[in-house]
């Protein structure tokens, strides 16, 4: 009996050895975002959209480099900078060589700084920095660096496309800026006053202030003075529970007129607003998800909710992140040596299933590709949201936004 539990003692042992050898190949990506806390529906949300583009676009069709899968492993970084720090280096330590973050620029500003430091010193163990969704303009302008890719629009290439809407509007006089106390929301007001002053310099700005992040339960006094200003417009960059939050507040205040916003969609939010939020909410992002731009995005999308009945796509750019890194990864014959694969990244042109193609600028490595304005409705829905009959419906598309806008950048390359 003893040499028969040594023998199986020993077979279970070559079983492991061989399980973790075959985790060990895969290319492992840290999804690094809040999964607790109150932004934990938004983090949940987009880990589970990167864990299905990974295995729908990639790993069923036969991985990268003739059959080496992707691998998405979720860190909560509880939206604190530091924190995320922390799991950085815990990733790091585990083997992972790509990092995915977007909720917080406050986070972006400080993982791309620790990535840049972290490359120069430890040449062996490089990564880069996939950004899907932190939005500050300095990310791709003045704190640029090679190791960073931001594969959403920042906020100036986002109010640029907004405002040009805005300003087609001749009726519209008034408008009332509002957003989150740090660097994200300071950069949406700053562009706001920047795009408006130049294309409508007769629309006032009837209101211009921040508030505290994640920490407001009541937005009454705020939407109280919001329509006290007699704005006709309302410019927002809040996302998650703050979004939810402040937008209800404002309709339910008696604000009828509509609200331009940059994360207004999806995670409950589009539930939450059902009725209440149609004609009203409207919605910069990258991407046509209604109606589908194509019978690939169709299937696509279906195929998730089967998947997660309960959640939404509603950050296409994480399905092209996964797509232009695979494609980058290949061009470049290796996963391992991610200065390859970061000179693949740079200048690449990708087809999106989304409609249109995106373009990686070299020089600062921002995206560029088509804005559209969504408006929340619930009519020419194909694929709504959060279990609910609503969704977004494209109003208007800028194609190739911001294409020649200019860099403060000073890329230095390995």
């Amino acid at each position: 009996m003893k040499n028969i539990t040594k023998i199986g003692a020993v077979s279970a042992l070559s079983l492991v050895i061989g399980a973790s050898a075959a985790f060990a190949e895969n290319i492992k990506i840290a999804f690094i975002d809040p999964l607790s806390g109150p932004f934990a529906s938004t983090g949940t949300n987009g880990l589970h959209q990167f864990q299905f583009a990974a295995d729908y676009m990639i790993n069923q069709k036969g991985g990268v480099l003739g059959g080496t899968e992707f691998e998405v492993l979720g860190f909560d970084n509880k939206i604190s900078p530091k924190e995320s720090l922390i799991q950085l280096q815990v990733a790091i330590d585990q083997g992972v060589r790509y990092i995915v973050q977007g909720n917080s620029s406050g986070v972006a500003n400080a993982l791309t700084e620790a990535v840049d430091k972290h490359n120069r010193r430890n040449p062996d163990s490089r990564v880069l920095f996939l950004n899907y969704a932190a939005v500050d303009p300095a990310l791709t302008n003045d704190k640029c660096n090679f190791w960073h890719f931001r594969f959403d629009a920042n906020a100036d290439i986002k109010m640029d496309a907004m405002t040009d809407v805005m300003a087609a509007d001749e009726d519209l006089k008034k408008v009332y800026i509002i957003g989150q106390d740090y660097s994200f929301g300071k950069a949406v007001s700053a562009a706001a006053n920047k795009f408006l002053s130049e294309k409508r310099p007769d629309i006032e700005i009837v209101g211009d202030e921040l508030h505290p992040i994640g920490k407001v339960k009541d937005f009454t006094p705020y939407s109280r003075k919001i329509v006290a200003s007699g704005a006709q417009a309302v410019i927002t960059g809040n996302w998650g529970a703050d979004m939810l939050g402040l937008g209800k507040s404002i309709v339910e205040n008696g604000y009828t007129g509509p609200i331009y916003t940059y994360y207004a969609a999806g995670s409950g939010i589009t539930a939450a607003f059902g009725e209440s939020g149609k004609g009203v909410i409207r919605l910069v992002s990258e991407g046509q998800i209604n109606p589908p731009a194509s019978d690939e995005a169709a299937a696509y999308y279906n195929a998730f909710k089967e998947k997660y009945p309960d959640g939404n796509i509603d950050q296409s750019r994480i399905s092209n992140t996964i797509g232009m890194l695979a494609q980058a990864i290949e061009a470049a014959g290796t996963a391992d040596d991610v200065v390859k694969v970061a000179y693949e990244l740079e200048g690449m042109t990708y087809d999106t299933i989304w409609g249109g193609q995106i373009m990686m600028r070299e020089n600062d490595h921002q995206a560029i590709q088509d804005m559209h304005i969504n408006e929340h409705t619930n009519e020419g829905v194909t694929f709504p949201y959060d279990g609910s009959e609503y969704g977004v419906v494209s109003i208007a598309k800028v194609e190739m936004a911001s294409a020649d806008s200019a860099s403060t950048c000073e890329m230095k390359r390995p």
